[in-house]
């Protein structure tokens, strides 16, 4: 460390690294904006709330993404100034890699309904 940093340390001037800093509420703000995230979607399917299968899927893919960002935010300390930038892009890919996981995800899960299940078992018939 030069002296100069040491001058700067002692009368109490920290220097910008780039980097995003948390603070205890930051976490906490976090974790209830997380937990709220998952419980709502969770009280969604369970309650029935939602006239349709598809909205219900459609809006709880939508918390899965928010979700997602918070958590980068919130706990991976991800802004637009750190790094130069290079967080941004971290960001903007994941949200592209999070879309296609779910959409392939919900794709696949209605071809496999569709596709194996037998029709008596769908419609009640004998």
């Amino acid at each position: 460390m030069s002296t100069d940093t040491r001058a700067a340390h002692a009368d109490g001037h920290h220097h910008d690294d780039g980097h995003a800093h948390s603070t205890f509420s930051g976490y906490m703000l976090g974790f209830v904006l997380s937990v709220a995230l998952t419980a709502i979607p969770f009280w969604l399917v369970m309650s029935g709330t939602l006239p349709s299968k598809q909205i219900t899927a459609l809006v709880i893919m939508a918390f899965a993404v928010v979700q997602i960002v918070v958590h980068m935010i919130y706990f991976l300390h991800m802004s637009p100034k750190s790094e130069n930038g290079w967080s941004m892009m971290a960001l903007i890919f994941t949200i592209v890699m999070v879309v296609i996981a779910l959409s392939g995800s919900l794709w696949v899960m209605n071809h496999l309904n569709s596709n194996m299940m037998p029709i008596h078992e769908m419609t009640g018939m004998k």
